[in-house]
């Protein structure tokens, strides 16, 4: 009798491109320097690789991709420098253009990247902000309750009556199967969690709408739904 085992199909990107180092070791690297790849080398993966089942030609695109504008491999692309095959063998050399093009790609990389952390960061402080006041507001309605309360003459207890109590707000953390575009939840900004209505869901950033009017990106660890 013949034995089958499953193969597990990698789909998580850093995966693959960890499998592709291992498999092709003398052309792919995790860490350290970078060596700048054979152009067309998609291809040769493509036939290397067509019968093994841990990764299909969409897979390996996509983490080639990802690998080849990383900033690591960016840097790499030097005039001069080797270019190699899966089995290291030299495959070119790098032109100049090849590395005013590596060059460009790496600014607008990063670029983005400040732009997206800055963005990241205005909505936090906008959203904290947005928590503190809210805070503040429900203290100072507090005090001017208590207050009113101190002027008013004690009226006189009820006998025989349960007082009506009003139904508290239970909030549990958010799963991540649990979530939905269009969603009401709370989002846990700062001490007072804010309410908002999921507008996007991207692996594990959630897009959130809160109430106030701004739009913020968080993980599910901070977004809550209510019992």
């Amino acid at each position: 009798m013949t034995m089958t085992t499953d193969v597990k199909k990698l789909t998580n990107t850093k995966e693959v491109i960890a499998y592709l180092a291992e498999k092709f070791p003398e052309c792919f690297s995790l860490e350290g320097e970078a060596k700048p790849l054979k152009i067309g080398i998609f291809e040769e993966l493509a036939e290397r690789l067509k019968d093994d089942e841990t990764v299909s030609k969409t897979r390996i695109r996509t983490a080639l991709r990802h690998y080849t504008n990383s900033w690591r491999y960016l840097r790499a692309v030097k005039v001069g420098a080797v270019r190699v095959d899966l089995d290291g063998a030299e495959a070119g050399i790098i032109e100049d253009d090849h590395q005013q093009h590596a060059e460009q790609a790496l600014a607008e990389s990063k670029a983005a990247a400040a732009e997206r952390a800055a963005t990241k960061r205005k909505a936090q402080q906008a959203a904290a902000k947005s928590a503190g006041d809210n805070n503040a507001k429900a203290k100072a309605s507090a005090a001017a309750a208590r207050k009113a309360r101190a002027k008013s003459p004690a009226k006189p207890k009820s006998t025989g009556t349960a007082k009506a109590t009003k139904p508290s707000v239970n909030l549990t953390a958010a799963q991540h199967d649990q979530l939905q575009v269009g969603q009401q939840v709370q989002v846990k900004a700062g001490k007072v969690p804010v309410a908002g209505q999921v507008t996007e869901i991207d692996r594990d950033d959630i897009h959130v709408q809160l109430q106030n009017g701004l739009a913020v990106k968080v993980k599910v660890s901070a977004v809550f739904v209510t019992k």
